[in-house]
């Protein structure tokens, strides 16, 4: 057995709080004769010392550069940014969301670093769901309405609505795109609270599954472009939660929907991180998450789940470890050619595309499976 070095850089992006690995992430590599660096402070916001790294057998590296440096196998949370392109190289393995169907710049490096992209969000399972989406679905789709919420208040620039209302006074109108993972988590929790929502989707068998366990506040429409206008033009919160798993999300919502919506009502485009669903949206932080257009209030930060680093380090590491074991055990090579699942997480490998949906999105050419 081949034995790996396996490293957890810190994460560098906008209040980005999660990170790669857990302690007993460490523990399960170091026991299989893997060696594991964590780079100082990486689990800060998430709660976990250094102090718990090591007892587990992790080494402790006070640089990205170190650690980049010396890992066979990095594993993250978010994408490279620019700052971390000089330290990919080639013959390393990232594992990590990379959503390179929305960015060609980091798709651009990534090529012309010769590392192997391995993304979480292509990946399937022997369902063929996406296994290492739906944790972080689930939260962003919890978080959109709890988002939602907070700017739908006047402060915040929103039209002064409680989302649930009160006794005498009509609820908020709450629009849902897409009734996947994220959809059908923001859809409970915004009926939860008393919203009336309106569930939107192609897929009608969804649907139906859906209009049987959804509250009775929750109304299922497919999606066509007559019943998304007739929607917006009474939405108090719009969710954008469509998803074409490794390629670029469809735009449901044009730029002259907007005169249709309420003044001061609130888009959360989940889908910001695949390009997002309404063509005025634009990436935003946790810093500064929301900016006005037509008097709409949008909300587009693209690592929502970061901002409940605890929470999500915790559902994200539950689904992911399983791979990084058998990436480390096994080789790129050997994990690629047992497991069809994680194959289709292999986006770029030694400068050469090989997701189809990544190539579409900037007219490249498309390799198939080097092993």
């Amino acid at each position: 057995m081949q034995r790996l070095v396996v490293g957890v850089p810190r994460e560098i992006k906008n209040h980005e709080y999660r990170v790669g690995m857990t302690p007993v992430g460490v523990e399960e590599l170091t026991q299989r004769g893997h060696k594991v660096l964590i780079q100082a402070g990486a689990g800060q916001g998430s709660g976990i010392p250094d102090e718990a790294y090591k007892t587990h057998g992790a080494e402790i590296v006070a640089t990205a550069e170190e650690l980049w440096a010396a890992a066979d196998l990095v594993v993250k949370v978010k994408e490279p940014l620019e700052k971390e392109w000089p330290h990919l190289r080639p013959g390393q393995t990232v594992f990590t969301y990379f959503h390179f169907a929305a960015d060609r710049p980091l798709t651009e490096a990534v090529l012309a670093s010769g590392i192997s992209a391995v993304a979480y969000e292509t990946i399937r399972d022997a369902k063929g769901t996406l296994p290492l989406l739906t944790p972080m679905s689930e939260v962003a789709g919890r978080m959109s309405i709890q988002e939602g919420a907070k700017f739908l208040e006047r402060p915040f620039e929103g039209r002064g609505i409680l989302l649930g209302g009160v006794p005498g006074v009509a609820p908020a109108q709450v629009v849902v795109l897409g009734a996947g993972v994220v959809g059908a988590n923001a859809a409970r929790v915004a009926a939860g609270l008393g919203a009336h929502v309106k569930l939107i989707d192609v897929n009608l068998d969804r649907l139906r599954y859906l209009a049987d366990v959804m509250p009775p506040n929750v109304t299922t429409l497919f999606s066509d472009r007559h019943n998304i206008l007739d929607a917006l033009s009474t939405a108090d919160l719009l969710i954008g939660s469509v998803l074409i798993p490794g390629g670029r999300a469809p735009m449901l919502v044009r730029a002259e929907d907007l005169k249709r919506m309420l003044p001061r009502s609130v888009i959360i485009d989940v889908a910001i991180d695949q390009g997002g669903c309404v063509e005025t949206s634009r990436p935003t932080t946790h810093e500064k998450p929301t900016y006005m257009v037509d008097d709409v209030v949008h909300y587009c930060v693209t690592n929502m789940p970061g901002a409940v680093g605890r929470t999500s380090t915790y559902a994200l590491t539950n689904v992911t470890l399983p791979y990084v074991l058998e990436l480390a055990t096994k080789g790129l090579q050997g994990a690629v050619g047992t497991n069809p699942g994680l194959a289709l997480g292999l986006n770029i490998h030694a400068g050469k595309v090989i997701q189809p949906l990544v190539a579409a999105a900037f007219g490249l050419p498309c390799e198939g499976l080097p092993f």
